[in-house]
């Protein structure tokens, strides 16, 4: 890693607060252990490993995340709740709830023991901040208020209740939406925390999971509180949402987002929402997940991305990263030529 690669991340809150930094920044939600070892050339066994990579990989902030059980008691959920983590590609992956979940009624919500302040485990910040290098910086990153809330209840139970019954979704969104803004507000209270990332999927490819009102009555508001604690602190607000998210695009500018991550490809045009909205946001991503990062070539990979840079990167902005994250069955020779010709031809002024 040369001396102008080093973590620098004036450069990347710069880049989220929609500004022309030294060079365009590298940010991923997240990158699967082995891209890490194979980076590193050794095994990744502890938060100093973790630190290590990002910086000499090129990277100026690490993210991190409280460690939190929403499930406490550990309840045994239903039989029809079926998740599996298994990454063997000759099953069946469901990966959420599609029927009944853990919560279905008004009664089921009030005896379930949500974790207390006290359970949930900031240790990694206060780790993290005693090894990190100059120049660096912490991201805190947590979410799924919309999530947690269907997958909680299954998405099947919870879309029937959004009409049968609006109270229970009412007070499952309130109660998430405490919960996971007070741990946003214990993040943000760190002073090398330097940028919140809020996560929670609201579409797929064509559209939305659900009207555009159910997220303005229950998701909105509460991403306006985490906006508020980084406008107190003087931080950027990261948002990410997997696929098609036009018909709330102007809503999410409204709850104070900085940047938006990761941009499909498959799902929203990055370089018509940089002619629309370049100067008011930073766009993250789009490096296509789908095919070039996973089957196509490095060559394919270093011509996207230099493409996106040219493209995405004039006035600032833009955040190179894939479209989503970095998982094992990314070739490494991939993921090495994305971020080398973001190390390469990234500076600016832009060629």
């Amino acid at each position: 890693m040369s001396r102008k690669n080093e973590p620098n991340f004036e450069r990347l809150r710069t880049a989220l607060f929609a500004g022309q930094p030294d060079r365009v920044p590298l940010l991923e939600l997240s990158i699967d252990c082995s891209i890490k070892e194979k980076f590193l050339g050794r095994p990744v066994r502890n938060l100093r490993d973790e630190i290590d990579f990002f910086a000499r990989a090129g990277y100026d902030a690490i993210k991190l995340s409280p460690l939190m059980d929403i499930n406490p008691d550990h309840r045994e959920p239903r039989e029809d709740w079926r998740t599996t983590d298994s990454l063997e590609f000759n099953r069946d992956r469901v990966w959420a709830p599609e029927g009944a979940g853990m919560i279905t009624s008004i009664e089921e919500l009030e005896s379930y023991r949500w974790p207390l302040p006290q359970e949930i485990d900031y240790s990694p910040f206060e780790t993290a901040a005693k090894l990190l290098p100059p120049g660096m910086k912490i991201i805190g990153q947590y979410g799924d208020i919309f999530t947690w809330a269907w997958t909680l209840m299954g998405f099947e139970t919870f879309s029937l209740a959004l009409v049968d019954n609006p109270q229970l979704v009412a007070r499952m969104m309130s109660t998430l939406g405490a919960l996971i803004t007070d741990m946003f507000a214990t993040m943000a209270d760190f002073q090398e925390v330097g940028a919140l990332w809020y996560s929670d999927d609201l579409a797929f490819k064509t559209g939305l999971l659900v009207s555009p009102q159910v997220l303005r009555s229950h998701l909105f508001p509460w991403m306006k509180k985490i906006s508020q604690l980084c406008v107190k602190r003087g931080i950027p607000f990261i948002y990410h949402s997997d696929g098609k998210l036009d018909q709330v695009m102007d809503d999410l500018l409204d709850c104070g987002i900085n940047a938006l991550h990761p941009i499909e490809p498959q799902a929203m045009n990055i370089r018509e929402l940089k002619r629309e909205y370049g100067g008011q946001i930073c766009l993250v991503g789009n490096v296509d997940l789908e095919y070039t990062l996973t089957r196509g070539t490095p060559q394919e990979v270093a011509a996207e991305t230099l493409a996106l840079i040219c493209d995405v990167g004039p006035g600032g902005g833009y955040c190179m990263s894939s479209s989503n994250s970095i998982p094992a069955y990314v070739p490494f020779a991939n993921y090495q030529a994305m971020i080398e010709t973001t190390l390469q031809h990234g500076w600016y002024p832009l060629d």
